[in-house]
């Protein structure tokens, strides 16, 4: 059952106001006297978003099997701030949990970058599985733990396909001059670039008039986003150069979960795990009717040569792929593929 009520998207001005006020309204008596905790996270997506359905059924499972402990509550559309915000809120123990772009987590420990490259993964399950194996990534996510950060568990949040308002994308020659809107990091600037197009960063709110007005030729992103963004209606080619995976990861400050009784804190890694399951099947539904919806808005997929584009962007590997932590993580992750 959807338990958020917020509905307004707080400013980023606002968020370091309200830190007190947040870190004084997680529980409701659950002080020992037989009230329930809930625990706040910060989400910024809407609430049919597959990784929001999945969270809100955890804190369902985890309320019952902790005999109302403890809840969670879900605040979808960035209503607690943007997710770089809301990670200095987890730091703070302003709240308690927080789903962030893998992306973000390169500012703690640039390690993190190999699950950020084109082509790391192979499928929705490679990527599961790898991410959530601690003999792969146990380290790496304890490594950030002295910074107040405990990364929980990664999910999957779409592949990643070009998209653009002038024709079929096959190899990239084809991307050759044209603005494709990227995520805000030198990282996919030049991604973009060695696909053969150039890379523009932006913020998503302003992706749909850029396009239409033919500041932007395109962008690169999920079916999900493409449909329910409406980025099908200015932008109707979309090719599927599969292109990137990166996870989000559901991250706690340690101090939340220090707290629990070891009983506590093995429903909770029951239940992340049983979330991760769902979400899973959640996406392959949310492909389906994307895909349909953005076809009856005209869009037209195609799929592409995908070995002209794993060639075009190796050199991005090997520029990111640097330390020894990285190269063996990414080898380990590449060697469960094959």
């Amino acid at each position: 059952m959807k338990r958020n009520k917020a509905v307004s998207i707080l400013s980023v001005g606002c968020v370091s106001a309200m830190a007190l006020s947040l870190a004084a309204c997680s529980s409701d008596g659950g002080d020992g006297d037989g009230g329930t905790t809930t625990f706040k996270i910060a989400f910024n997506q809407t609430d049919t978003h597959p990784q929001y359905v999945a969270l809100d059924h955890l804190g369902d499972r985890i309320k019952e099997r902790t005999d109302g402990r403890y809840d969670l509550e879900v605040f979808p559309n960035e209503t607690l701030g943007g997710q770089k915000d809301t990670i200095e809120l987890v730091q703070a123990g302003s709240i308690e949990f927080s789903m962030v772009a893998g992306s973000l987590l390169e500012n703690f420990n640039p390690d993190f970058v190999v699950f950020n490259l084109p082509y790391t993964f192979d499928s929705q399950e490679h990527q599961r599985a790898t991410v959530n194996d601690p003999e792969i990534t146990g380290d790496l996510f304890a490594s950030i733990e002295d910074q107040n950060i405990s990364v929980l568990a990664g999910f999957h949040g779409g592949v990643r396909s070009v998209y653009n308002s002038e024709k079929p994308i096959n190899t990239p020659d084809d991307l050759a001059g044209m603005k494709i809107r990227v995520i805000e990091s030198d990282t996919n600037i030049e991604m973009m670039k060695l696909m053969g197009g150039s890379g523009t960063p932006m913020g998503q709110g302003e992706v749909y008039t850029a396009i239409q007005s033919g500041v932007l030729t395109g962008a690169e992103n999920n079916e999900s986003i493409y449909a329910n963004l409406k980025h099908a209606e200015i932008a109707k080619y979309y090719s599927y150069t599969r292109h990137l995976m990166f996870p989000d990861y559901l991250i706690v400050n340690p101090a939340t979960m220090d707290a629990l009784s070891e009983e506590d804190r093995a429903v909770f890694t029951e239940e992340i795990a049983a979330a991760l399951d769902e979400e899973a099947e959640l996406w392959v539904d949310e492909v389906v009717k994307s895909k349909a919806a953005a076809e009856e808005a005209g869009a037209i997929f195609n799929e592409v040569d995908a070995d002209a584009f794993r060639e075009a962007l190796e050199p991005l590997i090997e520029q990111k792929v640097t330390s020894d932590v990285a190269r063996t993580l990414y080898d380990k992750v590449r060697a469960a593929a094959e």
